[in-house]
């Protein structure tokens, strides 16, 4: 009797591999990209519409990366990722998907805060904050400009060694209450702490302080559903359920991947999965230089998170909350404390009927910044508990902003660091990808192993929806001039 293989990215792991998902492909093309994160979806996009040919291979069974969703019975759709997200995803979409993409694009209509130190709903700019910090905190108005000034001058080029942490104390010394406002939120977009560097902190900041916060109207599945179609269009070749085994290189270069068995050519190769995996793992140390791998393996990976995912059932409504609610029962801030393994801070994600236009349908998702280490030492039986009580914790806080919406749900479901790690591949489960060390090898990565490019989720700046199809442009760039190299030899 033959041996089954599976999906390792299908919903219950269970669903045989039938068929061979990669017939009909070439043998060989000018870009072949590795992941489907929004980095790779939108270097793909770019290099697809340049005229050249390539491939998109994803390991899972739906593309997106963390920018995805699943679906459950009694109708339930689930966003993976806080749908929040700067005005500045508005132009990328434009400008490198569609004019359809960014119309989507909309203001969400509240975010709150509510926590032992303040309890108010903010539209998440910057003159709102300076009214925040002014009259509720008695800031000097001053000093919030030059705050505000000093952050929108950063770029991820400074050579600056100054903490999170360290430029509060500088701008606002002794103001928990301050700090907690300031960081709270950022910390749940891209993983960063006080004691990471403030150039990590300042441009996301500043990202979101242009004018507020915003999502993709009609939820992550149209979104990727609309951007698949721009790609097809531009005449990429779209694979789900492949898993990619190594990056094939010759004399020095990448040439193209071994996947299922089939080795396939290209011009180059650009890795959407985690700048670790792609040089230790599809490519192998022995390919690099010893300092350079050295460097590389010091690289500390982001922390990871935890979601709880709170289907409401067919027919029932909620009352008007918020869209984004960053809630804590902490008497004071401690950053170091957003990933405690039972933590006093969550973040809820309220979709209502306006999300995904033409239902009426309600979701709240519960995200919880989390270390995979904690998560990871648990027996399967401890595991099973430590779910149930997150599911049970989460649902009780929840009860606090919409008293009785624990007999309203009808699916509770939850999802930990080792859930991500199961999914995504992402060492350790990381949700941000790596610390801000990890930015130079993965934006250099070319000058190693020429051909060989890299974008995803690192150095956190490049974390969230909108650093990551930035980040994707940015090396899709840096493709197409490989690739123009290539072409100029050949003639």
């Amino acid at each position: 009797m033959t041996e089954k293989k599976y999906y390792k990215g299908s919903t219950d792991g269970k669903q045989p591999l039938t068929g061979d998902p990669l017939a009909g492909i070439a043998d060989a093309y000018d870009l072949i990209v590795i992941g489907s994160g929004l980095a790779g979806l939108t270097a793909a996009n770019v290099i697809g519409r340049a005229g050249k040919r390539v491939l998109l291979l994803e390991q899972h069974y739906n593309y997106g990366g963390m920018a995805t969703w699943f679906k459950r019975s009694g109708g339930h759709v689930f966003d993976i990722s806080l749908h929040g997200f700067p005005i500045g995803m508005k132009k990328t979409c434009r400008k490198y998907w569609s004019q359809e993409i960014a119309d989507s694009i909309v203001q969400l209509e509240g975010v709150r805060f509510s926590n032992p130190q303040f309890d108010f709903e903010t539209t998440f700019d910057r003159a709102d904050f300076t009214e925040k910090l002014v009259e509720h905190f008695g800031i000097e108005c001053t000093k919030v400009e030059e705050f505000f000034s000093h952050l929108r001058a950063m770029n991820f080029y400074d050579d600056n060694t100054e903490t999170t942490g360290e430029l509060f104390e500088r701008f606002f010394p002794g103001r928990n209450d301050v700090h907690r406002l300031l960081m709270e939120p950022i910390s749940y977009a891209n993983g960063s702490s006080l004691d990471d560097e403030a150039i990590t902190y300042g441009i996301v900041f500043s990202n979101f302080m242009s004018k507020g916060v915003y999502t993709f109207e009609g939820g992550t599945d149209l979104l990727i559903r609309k951007m698949k179609q721009e790609l097809v269009k531009n005449g990429v070749d779209l694979c789900s359920r492949v898993q990619v085994d190594r990056v094939l290189i010759e004399n020095g270069r990448a040439v193209g991947v071994e996947a299922l068995g089939r080795r396939i050519k290209s011009g180059a190769v650009l890795s959407n999965a985690s700048i670790p995996g792609t040089a230790l793992q599809l490519v192998g140390e022995e390919h690099f230089d010893a300092d350079w791998i050295a460097g590389l393996r010091a690289v500390r990976v982001n922390n990871s998170s935890t979601q709880v995912y709170m289907g409401i059932r067919d027919g029932e409504t909620l009352p008007w909350v918020t869209d984004l609610l960053f809630t804590s029962t902490r008497e004071t801030f401690d950053s170091a404390s957003l990933c405690d393994l039972h933590g006093e801070s969550r973040t809820f994600s309220f979709y209502y009927p306006k999300t995904r236009p033409g239902t009426d349908r309600y979701t709240v998702v519960s995200s919880m910044n989390a270390h995979h280490t904690d998560w990871n030492a648990l027996t399967d039986e401890e595991y099973e508990l430590e779910k149930q009580k997150l599911a049970e914790t989460t649902v009780a806080a929840l009860e606090h902003y919409v008293p009785g919406i624990s007999a309203k749900i009808d699916h509770l479901e939850v999802s930990t660091p080792r859930t991500f790690e199961f999914y995504t591949l992402h060492p350790a489960g990381a949700s941000f990808g790596t610390k801000f060390e990890g930015l130079p090898f993965s934006m250099n990565l070319h000058e190693q192993i020429p051909g060989l490019f890299h974008a995803g989720s690192v150095g956190i700046i490049m974390s969230g929806w909108l650093g990551a199809a930035n980040y994707g442009v940015i090396q899709a760039n840096k493709v197409d001039a490989w690739l123009h190299s290539l072409q100029e030899v050949s003639a």
